[in-house]
């Protein structure tokens, strides 16, 4: 049977399945080889995965037969609630198997891609109180994406936890890595899987059927028999072998790809070096590169692999990391920033937890909030203040950020108090704060004199700032009298309670010192530049409305701080952009909610290494601009461009209902742009009937843009439904200012912005002069 489906290639253009098998995830040189064997058939998808691996010098993974092999851990839930269960990786190497004692839904699973990510010893919040600290080494935890609760686990030895760790992180890391053209590939190819209800490996038309609805497809009884037919060279009641590969090139088979190649392939059938260069200069807008230039000739299958790659994808690749200058003062970037980072939940009873704090720190969140109130035994907690939100140790929080805050991003933190505690306690939360963060946290002014402007973010890499109340100026840190009584501040909460602030506490607020907004005019003559506000969003729209170049002077040389309103109790937000017009650096949203405005955030913060940090456009930070984002007078911020968009496809779109196995999706595009009040627009496509898995719309939008260094633009995938409110498919947002013009693919995330492996629309998109 290998024989039989063993094909040579002489191209790494033609390989289309083998990516699937166990061998390509650990090693991935494999797929570089000019002569490799093209496993093409899901028919034998097993098998072929044996076989694989019993290659002479291809033997399988340790790691890999580690955790397809298993082993029994201790799930623990509560202090009483410690049960062993056993753990295995299925065959597919994509889906984790465990063991239920349940007597309804025994065989419980869940897939890798759902996985966030894998840590070692007590660092969940389930693990430190329901274990001791004798076991730390034994202990790990699987931390999923979104709101699913995280997996806490016991192995029976040091040994064992760690081959756990390794080899899950080891899989994960190699399924990320997948392009593309791979992931679609391999999510294919586990639907075909799925299908084969007897496990023959074989397709009868009825299996042909569940397979077309399992990719999103409803068609016809008579166009499924048709399919089936055209398939069926055997004239079978099943298709196997070519059969199934036959079924799968027409499955997969790219119209518009074929179009766009043809019209540039004057080769005979190829695109030639020069067809090549040819495309990019006038579809891509780039100019080839040195490998281009060397490439003899490109297939058909090779052109798609080349749109599929990751760098060919809307975003430039050039902003994927660092790239902007980061030795600006600090006021001159927009910071990714939470409110009430605590909750998970909604503002009224949801519960805190030190792991919403890392979820926020891990998406490069660069500005955290801590509610602090006097908590029992002396110890400050940290919770929504007068509600039934639960409690959490103000130390437990600080030791979650010292550890997770520069996993993603190394530039400074900023942790906003809003403080409620009495003194005591005050001086209990400075203890904590030097003696856990111990030097990465800024006690004193950088330099050697009083400075006169911000630190940038370059030099403040690897450090803590703290944002509250301060008993005198910054100049007494440089003064050898420094000595301050207690006294009696206004905190910056709705309800504007008085407290007596330790001086200890004081003593940590160097450069984001808390004071009471009066008037632009009265920051501007007598506020220092350390001396920061926060505005309630009512207070802060307003003044955007009525004062929009005031206020972004204020921004040039003072940092404000946005926040929700607190009627806001189901954690809803505001948007952020009017906020982000106006040059305010701290506009703070609750990261727990998924929706619109934290997408818009993900997207504004996307580019520049996904650091947390996006330096602010020039005209935003000169003292000489008069940028008004509501009236638009002439200056160097009116740059009058036309957006132009095409949106062509898109390819395998999740099912919404995966338990009503007829429900298919009906897709439709929207294009919508988010700036200035100019440039604010929204455009739709059609629906169409039926099809997720490969719909196309070719249809063409253009958009009037006057200021695109602020403008975001942002695609959304969604469910047409005629009766009620259209359903959420998928969504992606990014600057405008880092789209890559040309034929480009859009990766799609779920509303919690984690990728959506296999999806993605293909759109062209160019950005021109208005009078282009």
């Amino acid at each position: 049977m290998f024989d039989q489906i063993r094909l040579k290639c002489s191209n790494l253009e033609n390989l289309v399945l083998s990516e699937i098998l166990l061998f390509t995830l650990y090693n991935p040189a494999f797929l570089q080889h000019k002569q490799c064997v093209f496993f093409y058939v899901f028919a034998v998808y097993l098998t072929l995965a044996r076989l694989v691996f019993s290659r002479p010098g291809l033997e399988g993974d340790a790691d890999l037969q580690f955790l397809l092999t298993g082993g029994n851990l201790l799930k623990v839930r509560s202090s009483s609630w410690k049960k062993r269960r056993m753990y295995k990786l299925q065959e597919d190497c994509r889906t984790m198997w465990q063991e239920s004692k349940k007597t309804v839904n025994q065989d419980q699973t869940f897939p890798i891609d759902d996985i966030e990510s894998v840590r070692r010893g007590r660092q969940s919040e389930g693990l430190k109180k329901y274990t001791e600290a004798s076991v730390e080494e034994r202990c790990f935890s699987i931390i999923f994406q979104g709101h699913r609760k995280n997996l806490d686990l016991m192995a029976s030895s040091k040994e064992e936890a760690n081959r756990w760790v390794t080899s899950l992180e080891k899989l994960m890391n190699n399924i990320r890595n997948l392009n593309h053209k791979q992931k679609s590939e391999h999510w294919l190819i586990n639907c075909m899987r799925k299908a084969d209800k007897n496990k023959d490996n074989k397709m009868s038309l009825k299996e042909l059927k569940h397979f077309l609805r399992q990719v999103n497809i409803e068609v016809s009884e008579v166009y499924a028999e048709e399919f089936f037919k055209k398939c069926n060279k055997s004239e079978g009641r099943y298709l196997e072998g070519e059969e199934i590969k036959h079924f799968y090139d027409l499955l997969t088979h790219r119209e518009e790809i074929e179009v766009i190649f043809q019209s540039y392939a004057q080769s005979d059938g190829q695109m030639s070096a020069r067809d090549l260069m040819n495309f990019l200069l006038n579809e891509q807008r780039e100019q080839a590169t040195a490998e281009t230039k060397e490439q003899k000739r490109m297939t058909k299958d090779g052109f798609l692999m080349y749109l599929q790659q990751e760098d060919g994808s809307i975003l430039n690749p050039a902003h994927k990391t660092v790239y902007q200058d980061m030795s600006q003062p600090l006021n001159h970037y927009f910071i990714s920033s939470s409110h009430n980072t605590y909750l998970t939940d909604d503002q009224l009873k949801g519960p805190s937890s030190t792991e919403a704090y890392i979820k926020a720190l891990m998406k490069s969140c660069r500005c955290v909030e801590l509610d602090c109130w006097d908590g029992p035994n002396g110890e400050p907690i940290i919770y929504h203040g007068y509600t039934l939100t639960s409690k959490i140790l103000f130390r437990d929080v600080i030791r979650a950020i010292k550890d997770f805050a520069f996993k993603t991003s190394d530039y400074p933190v900023i942790l906003s108090l809003e403080n409620h505690c009495t003194v005591n306690q005050q001086k209990l939360m400075a203890h904590h704060l030097v003696s856990i963060l111990g030097d990465a946290l800024v006690t004193r002014p950088l330099g050697t004199s009083m400075p006169t402007n911000f630190p940038s973010p370059e030099e403040l890499r690897g450090k803590f700032l703290v944002k509250g109340k301060r008993l005198n100026k910054l100049d007494a840190a440089f003064s050898n009298n420094n000595t301050v009584e207690e006294d009696t501040v206004s905190e910056e909460d709705e309800a504007k309670s008085k407290i007596k602030l330790a001086k200890e506490l004081s003593d940590v607020v160097i450069y984001c010192k808390s004071v009471h907004f009066n008037s632009f005019e009265h920051a501007r003559d007598s506020q220092a530049f350390y001396e920061m506000s926060s505005f309630k969003e009512s207070k802060a729209f307003n003044l955007a409305d009525t004062s929009a170049t005031a206020f972004i002077h204020h921004n040039m040389d003072k940092l404000s701080r946005i926040y929700p309103a607190g009627s806001r109790t189901d954690s809803s937000n505001y948007n952020p952009v009017p906020m982000w017009n106006v040059g305010c650096q701290i506009v703070a949203l609750n990261f727990q909610t998924p929706h619109k405005e934290m997408h818009l955030n993900q997207g504004r913060f996307l580019p520049n290494g996904f650091c947390g940090y996006i330096l602010k456009p020039e005209f935003q930070r000169s003292l000489s601009s008069q940028f008004n984002p509501n009236t638009l007078t002439n200056g160097p911020w009116l740059k009058m461009k036309t957006f132009h968009v095409m949106v062509i496809s898109a390819q395998q779109l999740p099912k919404l209902n995966k338990e009503k196995q007829r429900s298919i999706v009906d897709p439709l595009v929207r294009v919508e742009i988010h700036g200035v009040p100019a440039d604010n627009c929204s455009k739709e496509t059609h629906y169409l009937n039926n099809n997720g898995f490969n719909p196309m719309w070719n249809e063409k939008f253009q958009f009037p843009i006057h200021v695109p260094e602020l403008a975001l633009v942002r695609f959304v995938v969604e469910d047409y439904d005629a009766a009620s409110q259209n359903d959420f498919v998928g969504q992606y947002c990014l600057p405008l200012t880092s789209v890559q013009n040309g034929y480009r693919h859009v990766p799609l995330l779920t509303k919690r912005g984690d990728v959506i492996p296999s999806a993605g629309l293909f759109v062209h998109v160019i950005l021109l002069d208005a009078q282009q």
